[in-house]
């Protein structure tokens, strides 16, 4: 079983720390593109523009880039499991382009994009007009 067992953990700890990359990546784009449009959300709550605008629009903006992203990891990764079938033999079971397996990573890598975007958001809620628009 050590045969097997090795590589099976050394994939998990590449499998984690491409979920953690992933995250942190998604949170640093989010948070800088909030950090970057603090006038402009000043501006759209000094108009009147109620939280749940605000809330909506940063999440639904880190939604669209997170899906946009797994339509083109998704797609790659289907040709990547095509070109490298040398490396079924790590899989033990399950086949290279599994649905349930890719619906699954897409549900999970979708709910960690949700957590990631909901920080910069609730960040955003909580900016005051009159701060906001004297930041430069």
């Amino acid at each position: 079983m050590s045969s097997q067992r090795f590589p099976m953990i050394l994939l998990g700890s590449f499998a984690c720390l491409a979920l953690l990359l992933a995250s942190v990546g998604i949170y640093g784009v989010i948070s800088y593109a909030v950090t970057r449009r603090v006038h402009e959300i000043g501006i759209r709550m000094a108009l009147g523009a109620e939280k749940q605008n605000i809330f909506r629009m940063i999440v639904g903006q880190g939604l669209r880039l997170s899906l946009l992203g797994l339509a083109s990891g998704g797609a790659a990764a289907l040709i990547l499991t095509r070109l490298l079938s040398s490396f079924s033999n790590l899989l033990y079971g399950v086949g290279g382009s599994d649905p349930a397996t890719f619906l699954s990573v897409s549900l999970l890598l979708t709910a960690v994009a949700i957590l990631a975007c909901y920080i910069p958001a609730r960040r955003a809620v909580r900016i005051d007009p009159i701060v906001a628009l004297r930041y430069e």
